[in-house]
């Protein structure tokens, strides 16, 4: 299945039945009257998110979707039939922007969340309902209004509490498929994950937790240099970065310090997000001790969190970072927990 993560589509909603001009006939009912019906409402576009979509693959080549229009009134009364509304799924994650204005419209992230998109127009008024004292028998009736019509940009960033980052082969697919039950593809080249991975990990109280696998970014990713430029949004939905530092790089440093200008470069809080810092592939890494410890130093000093010393492949060290990305997750809770608390006695003060 191909991710795609942005589409345009247009949306036109159902045009409202037109009024009715009609007259009661009927045996034994001298004064008739008027009998002409409203028209029916024209249905509406409403965008719905749904579970089991993961990408907006859908979208890639049907670009128009119609709601049914209202159904002229009808005599004796009668109102027309409304239009059917048309529902569109989307996957949790879909950003929801007005393609002319860039305005953002809603932001779906909840299972079963719904947005109406484009208003169905409103039915036209038939003619029994400008009977007056004045006007015993009205000629008129209202046409219905058209639905609205909209041009839309969606945008998919994918839910992951936890999202790994690093440069291409730093080994974060292999990690992902440790942690988790996916199984991305994995091979001894850069560039070998080309779209975002997705993988629960199960918190040792049985939760689930979700990692996203971010494609590696290079410098100058924030501009559109390599696949980062295209994945970078799929990070701002993460509330904590899990770094990945290849410990075989001829300069974990630079390496480190490329992914850290990248973030702050591209903005959206990235670079302010926690983050903890892993170096992996020690069971290939050729530094004798005194080396690695060096650079395990220079690390903590430019990050000021402690490095962990892990291999994905053997899962050596895996324990303890999975640990403290528990402690950490744990204690988020706890903070956005407490931060109404402490607004509210602050403005009792």
């Amino acid at each position: 299945m191909q991710f795609i993560d942005q589409a345009e589509v247009q949306v036109q909603a159902g045009d409202g039945g037109d009024g009715l001009v009609a007259f009661r006939r009927e045996k034994y009912v001298p004064a008739g009257g008027p009998s002409g019906g409203n028209g029916g409402r024209g249905g509406s576009v409403i965008l719905q998110t749904v579970e089991n979509l993961q990408t907006l693959l859908d979208f890639r080549y049907n670009h128009l979707f119609k709601a049914e229009n209202g159904q002229r009134g009808g005599p004796n009364n009668r109102t027309g039939a409304s239009g059917s509304d048309r529902i569109i799924e989307v996957p949790c994650g879909t950003m929801v922007y007005d393609a002319d204005t860039d305005e953002l419209l809603g932001d779906l992230v909840e299972p079963g969340q719904t947005l109406c998109v484009a208003q169905g127009g409103k039915g036209g008024l038939g003619n029994q309902h400008f009977l007056s004292n004045r006007n015993r028998a009205p000629e008129r009736a209202l046409p219905g209004l058209p639905g609205e019509s909209r041009f839309l940009r969606l945008e998919l960033k994918l839910l992951a509490e936890v999202g790994i980052i690093g440069l291409p082969n730093a080994g974060k697919s292999t990690l992902i498929a440790a942690l988790s039950a996916a199984r991305p593809k994995i091979a001894d080249y850069p560039f070998t994950t080309l779209v975002p991975n997705l993988g629960v990990v199960r918190k040792p109280t049985g939760d689930g937790t979700v990692f996203a696998d971010i494609p590696g970014l290079i410098e100058g990713a924030h501009q559109g240099t390599g696949l980062g430029h295209d994945f970078l949004r799929h990070v701002e939905r993460t509330r904590l970065l899990l770094h990945l530092v290849d410990a075989t790089s001829a300069d974990p440093i630079a390496d480190y310090t490329i992914i850290q200008q990248e973030l702050q470069a591209y903005g959206h809080g990235l670079a302010e997000r926690r983050q903890i810092l892993a170096l992996n592939k020690l069971d290939a890494a050729s530094w004798d001790a005194q080396t690695l410890d060096e650079i395990v130093a220079q690390l903590e000093k430019l990050s000021q969190e402690p490095v962990f010393l892990i291999s994905a492949v053997t899962r050596s060290g895996l324990d303890a970072l999975m640990n403290q990305v528990w402690q950490f997750l744990e204690q988020m809770q706890v903070d956005e927990e407490m931060l109404p608390i402490s607004i509210g006695s602050g403005s009792r003060e």
